[in-house]
């Protein structure tokens, strides 16, 4: 969508006129009309003064069906792109073409661009529509055709640390981009360790299955102060303890805007505030987990990353509150059965702030209220849906269904609604899958079929599927998806399997008008499914170790995965 479209779709909604919106903004209305036609294209000073008039307008008239955040994502990438330097990128193109002795109509192809339209880019005549797109597939492209010490030579790193999984992509990509490292690579970081990540040996590794929960009581005072950063992490611990060694089951609640870099630092803090945490999960108690996203998009993904051990358990319900924190407070709260902890501290004094610990019944009732109010105004950061959730989420996908919208899917496998029955019985078969897992996968894929015939009616859809060759599949073999029924016993095609239910999703394609089927030779995950529902929200499914289901609504995060590119593996 071009930038005078988003203005103009929001001014309407807005209800506004140009009058009232240059007045509001301090832009000028000829500026403002320039604007509005697409004649010109602002400048990021005159970009933040719109989009903060807007907002105001917006508060100012209640308009509800706008979302302040999507609002803000939404011009964010705009702002990205006037603020990026394309005469440096320009530069660099043409330097890395001529250092790298890059073949030009080689690479147009590999980009599916025309040469002409990617000389014109290189003279600075045009600008790539998915700037973002355009030099990850340079990136993608150089990676597989010259050495890390090549790359070396040109971005002036080391090529020994060039050699290791996925380090060349980056620091070429940093280098050609001008530093400017958009959202999808953090979101490549947070996807690549979701793809890799085994619950059952992240379990072995913490020797979470050999903790016991002590029964030892644990003498605390019923109210207690804590004055000081060092203060403040004990007293973090001893609210654990308390919960802990109490004999309340009821769910722990967690909110802070505290800041994170010192605790951080502290290394065996770490380590015992996450064996607290494995502690309280031991004892079977649930999370409700007011996340703070008020941050860089790199510092929120992150700190989701950390929690993903958490997020597998089932036993963690993630939030976050809209809106801006506070710039002059800091404010945490941590709420039990047994305590609660309670702290403040003026931002940038967080070694001045305090903490309160108290186990007094009237104390944790009023906190355990304050924590219910937070929890009334925060909005579910994302739905996850584990095994014993089956029905509720099947109940969602006929739901989602139902809404419309563009679809885009990134599989690491062949999606089961195009394979005929004739070809899944005969797999089922080879692996002597007994019959009420054969009735229950028939009739799963009975179900996506109907599913997308009920899609694809009124909305497109594109499936982003893996080709392999016949070596690549017998490296890395592919499965069935099946964790939409939570099954994660691997049924692995053989190659001629793989290539006649490819034939199939081709011949989908075919008779399909708003289905398109597009061949990717990147295989960055092998273990997740990405389902975007365009503007509405984003389901990321891990078929093994655990299989389990996010879905994700958060405008941010949403946004991010509708520009997400699937970065390409460096093979050793």
């Amino acid at each position: 969508m071009e930038f005078s479209e988003l203005l103009n779709q929001i001014i309407e909604r807005t209800g506004c006129t140009a009058k009232e919106l240059s007045e509001i903004s301090g832009i000028s209305p000829a500026s403002l009309s320039r604007y509005r036609s697409g004649e010109r294209m602002p400048e990021y000073e005159q970009m933040q003064k719109l989009l903060q008039g807007l907002k105001t307008l917006i508060k100012e008239r209640g308009v509800s069906d706008i979302d302040e955040e999507a609002l803000q994502a939404s011009f964010t990438e705009y702002m990205a792109e006037v603020s990026f330097d394309y005469e440096q990128f320009t530069e660099r193109l043409n330097m890395l073409l001529s250092v790298l002795e890059i073949n030009m109509t080689d690479l147009a192809r590999s980009l599916n661009f025309d040469a002409s339209y990617l000389s014109r880019i290189r003279q600075g005549q045009r600008r790539p529509s998915d700037r973002d797109g355009f030099i990850r597939g340079i990136c993608q492209y150089v990676i597989r055709k010259k050495s890390p010490s090549a790359i070396a030579r040109l971005t002036g790193d080391d090529p020994a640390a060039l050699e290791k999984d996925g380090e060349g992509f980056q620091c070429l990509y940093k280098w050609l981009s001008n530093g400017v490292i958009t959202e999808t690579g953090e979101m490549d970081d947070f996807l690549r360790k979701l793809d890799t990540f085994d619950l059952d040996e992240y379990i072995r590794a913490i020797h979470f299955d050999e903790l016991k929960v002590p029964s030892v009581p644990f003498q605390l005072p019923s109210a207690k102060h804590y004055y000081g950063v060092e203060a403040m992490k004990q007293g973090e611990l001893d609210f654990f303890k308390t919960t802990v060694l109490s004999k309340s089951r009821k769910k722990v609640f967690m909110c802070s805007d505290m800041p994170l870099a010192d605790m951080a630092e502290d290394g065996d803090f770490a380590k015992k505030w996450m064996f607290a945490i494995a502690m309280t999960l031991k004892k079977g108690l649930h999370f409700q987990i007011i996340h703070n996203i008020d941050r860089p998009f790199k510092e929120m993904m992150y700190g989701l990353e950390s929690w993903i051990p958490l997020y597998m358990t089932g036993q963690v319900a993630p939030y976050y509150l809209k809106g801006k924190v506070s710039n002059v407070y800091c404010h945490f709260l941590y709420v039990s059965g047994a305590a609660a902890l309670c702290g403040e501290a003026v931002r940038g004094f967080h070694d001045e702030g305090q903490y309160y610990l108290t186990n007094k019944s009237e104390e944790v009732n009023y906190y355990r209220k304050r924590a219910d109010r937070l929890l009334e105004k925060a909005q579910p950061l994302m739905q996850i849906y584990r095994a014993e959730n089956e029905k509720n989420f099947s109940a969602f996908r006929q739901q989602d269904a139902e809404v419309p919208g563009s679809r885009r899917h990134i599989f690491s496998s062949l999606p089961l609604y195009t394979m005929s029955d004739e070809l899944l019985c005969k797999l089922l078969k080879r692996h002597g899958v007994e019959k009420e897992n054969t009735e229950r996968i028939m009739a799963l894929q009975a179900t996506q079929k109907e599913l997308m015939e009920q899609v694809v009616k009124d909305n497109t859809v594109v499936d982003e599927i893996p080709y392999l060759s016949e070596e690549e599949f017998a490296k890395y073999p592919m499965s069935l998806s099946l964790s939409d029924i939570f099954y994660e016993e691997e049924l692995t095609y053989t190659y001629e399997e793989y290539l006649q239910h490819l034939d199939m999703t081709k011949a989908f394609a075919s008779t399909h008008a708003n289905y398109t089927v597009k061949l990717e030779d990147n295989h960055a995950f092998r273990n997740i499914q990405i389902r975007i529902h365009e503007g509405k929200c984003v389901i990321v499914s891990k078929n093994k170790a655990p299989a389990i289901h996010f879905v994700i609504r958060h405008p941010l995060m949403r946004k991010a995965f509708e520009n997400f590119v699937v970065p390409m593996v460096e093979e050793k």
